[in-house]
């Protein structure tokens, strides 16, 4: 499968594609090519680092979506054992675009919930494309019951532009699925560390995402409206999608300094996509890390951290009322 690079990465792509010239040359002709291979890899080094430490908010939420990006079950390969997958809502069907199961973090037991994307047109169709119908958000629920009942921690990754909108998901009542999970998030008993691997879009993220703790990957967003959405409803026009994107502030970096989230976990250089397996490794550091906080935390301290913690999103200010002094 050949590799994709996007926009930006293009001085990348032609600099790999000069190492591959030069191999094949080197090959062809029987000569030692190997100190100009390395100069170029160095250069190659030299170019990822600078594209990536400048990044606008518009190229990080088009690596949120790139296709090579892992999802869900390739966390879920690489950094859990035992993995026992659960199906169903025992109401109306599966939903492959949420995934989730019992599972070992080192030795010890977790559930995990997440949405899931295709890698191809085929898979993004059987998955749909990672925005949930209604039965996958009652699955998840279902999921973070059991996992309740057993008393081991919840891990949920998301990655959706949003729940599905269609006149299915309408029918079954796709709004009440998320704002049933939303209420019932907050009276689980144990720890519930959400993570923001690639899109976290609107209320389909949240479903799954009311944690006691919520991570969020250095190269991904979360955000009430995807930027094409915000540049279609304020501009008229799909060309203001950057400039959307920087008014949203959805970038991990802005959703730190707005305490919308806990913690960015970082990105090996060149992004997820680049390197699976390192990316996999600094995601499981941060979870063992994180779930470290809530150890030997009672049902009703882990409830109470969570209603605050959430109570406490958002900025404001007081003005005076109509006619009275102002607050000094």
């Amino acid at each position: 499968m050949a590799k994709v690079f996007l926009e930006f990465e293009k001085p990348l792509r032609d600099l790999e594609l000069k190492v591959e010239d030069l191999r094949r040359v080197g090959e062809e002709n029987k000569i030692d090519v190997e100190e100009e291979v390395r100069l170029l890899n160095a250069k190659i080094v030299e170019t990822r680092k600078s594209i990536y430490e400048n990044l606008i908010p518009w190229q990080r939420v088009q690596l949120a979506r790139h296709p090579e990006r892992p999802y869900t079950l390739d966390y879920i390969e690489r950094i859990f054992t035992d993995f026992i997958e659960i199906r169903g809502d025992r109401r109306y069907s599966d939903d492959p675009a949420i995934v989730g199961g019992f599972a070992k973090l080192d030795s010890a037991p977790v559930m995990i919930i997440g949405t899931q994307k295709g890698r191809n047109t085929k898979e993004n169709v059987h998955r749909n494309f990672g925005c949930p119908h209604p039965e996958g958000y009652r699955k998840a629920l279902r999921m973070m019951k059991l996992a309740d009942k057993a008393g081991i921690p919840i891990l949920s990754f998301i990655d959706t532009p949003g729940a599905f909108p269609g006149i299915a998901s309408e029918e079954r009542h796709i709004g009440e699925a998320i704002a049933v999970n939303l209420r019932d998030m907050f009276s689980l008993g144990v720890p519930f560390i959400a993570t923001v691997i690639g899109e976290g879009g609107s209320g389909g993220a949240l479903g799954i995402g009311v944690g006691n703790k919520v991570l969020i990957l250095e190269n991904a967003y979360y955000s009430v409206i995807t930027p094409e959405g915000c540049a279609a409803i304020l501009w008229k026009d799909r060309k203001f999608t950057p400039k959307a994107a920087e008014s949203l502030r959805l970038t991990a970096k802005d959703l730190k300094e707005l305490d919308i989230i806990d913690e960015i976990v970082k990105e090996p250089l060149g992004g997820a996509h680049s390197d699976h397996d390192s990316a996999a490794v600094l995601l499981k550091k941060a979870l063992k890390k994180s779930l470290q906080d809530f150890e030997g935390k009672s049902s009703s301290e882990q409830r109470e951290q969570r209603y605050a913690r959430f109570r406490k999103l958002g900025i404001f200010s007081e003005t005076a009322e109509c006619g009275a002094e102002p607050k000094k």
